[in-house]
């Protein structure tokens, strides 16, 4: 059965499915562009994503505030980009490596304390229902739009526009390009750098937010499918763009919608191989990108994978 809709029922579970799925991503990514856009790469967004979804729950649950957690998850979120940029600061310190380490420790730290916030039940974030003016529930459902999705457009469009504009923006890509030019004009690399992954770190624990807190919505220790890792291909297949960024993330969210979409609908079988589709998407985006002369059209010069 494909429902009232008909056919059309797949397309609007697939368009529903990629707005939901997409904002994790979408934060993710745009934390990762600005670390990267610094000269620095943060593989640790992971962990990162996975210690901001249970600290945000955690506070959301305690506090009796869904945006409580959302602002407990980006303040966990900036501790670990913090560190982070502070360790790779030292010398003879490489990025990916201690990149890895944060990721193993954000998702150890995440399943030791979110333990006790398993079972009990947080409020959620609130959401638009665009489809108001639709009488099928289907229709509703998928234009049932959650605000931090809102924000995470605002954020992008904010985000190209500082790095266009704002003297801000003109630093940190100043750092990304060229340490020594950096250096020369008086500025203060690894200060920016650091300071460039904190606030990277804050958006992919806003990401983790969502996730605890909205969709699926509740914490526990499987709720992050690798979107930290998957946002780094994200990143490069946007070109370090933030505005391309989002229309990457409702691409990925659109492949990680195709699975349960298919299910919704009424297909019961071989619908599951489609639940790959992110991580096939992610494979085929790293190979695409894999010739030196394409794939780094657009990156910061100082960051380490060019090199």
């Amino acid at each position: 059965m494909e429902g009232d809709l008909g056919l059309w029922a797949i397309p609007l579970a697939i368009l529903g499915g990629a707005i939901r799925v997409s904002t994790p991503f979408l934060f993710v990514s745009l934390g990762e562009v600005l670390t990267e856009r610094s000269g620095r790469i943060n593989l640790g967004l992971e962990g990162t994503l996975v210690f901001g979804a249970m600290s945000g729950y955690a506070v959301a649950y305690l506090t009796g505030s869904a945006w409580a957690g959302v602002l407990a998850a980006a303040a966990a979120g900036s501790v670990f980009g913090l560190v982070h940029g502070v360790l790779c600061s030292l010398p003879r310190v490489n990025d990916i490596a201690i990149g890895i380490a944060l990721m193993l420790l954000g998702m150890g730290l995440a399943f030791y304390f979110g333990k006790p916030f398993i079972q009990p039940v947080a409020p959620d974030l609130p959401a638009i229902p665009l489809g108001w003016w639709a009488e099928s529930p289907q229709v509703q459902a998928a234009l049932r739009v959650n605000v931090l999705f809102l924000v995470g457009i605002v954020a992008a469009v904010a985000v190209w526009w500082m790095f266009r504009a704002t003297r801000v923006g003109l630093l940190i890509r100043v750092v990304g390009d060229s340490t020594d030019a950096a250096r020369a004009m008086g500025l203060r690399p690894a200060v920016i750098r650091t300071l460039a992954t904190a606030a990277g770190g804050a958006f992919a624990g806003v990401g983790g937010a969502y996730l605890s807190l909205f969709y699926p919505g509740s914490w526990n220790e499987g709720i992050s499918s690798g979107q930290g890792l998957m946002a780094v291909a994200l990143v490069i297949f946007a070109r370090w763009n933030p505005i391309a960024c989002f229309w990457a993330a409702i691409l990925f969210g659109g492949a990680g919608a195709l699975g349960p979409a298919l299910q919704s609908v009424g297909v019961t079988e071989g619908y599951y191989l489609f639940y790959a589709a992110p991580y096939v998407l992610t494979l085929g985006v790293l190979i695409a990108t894999s010739s030196p002369t394409r794939a780094m059209t657009g990156a910061p010069a100082e960051l380490s994978i060019t090199k």
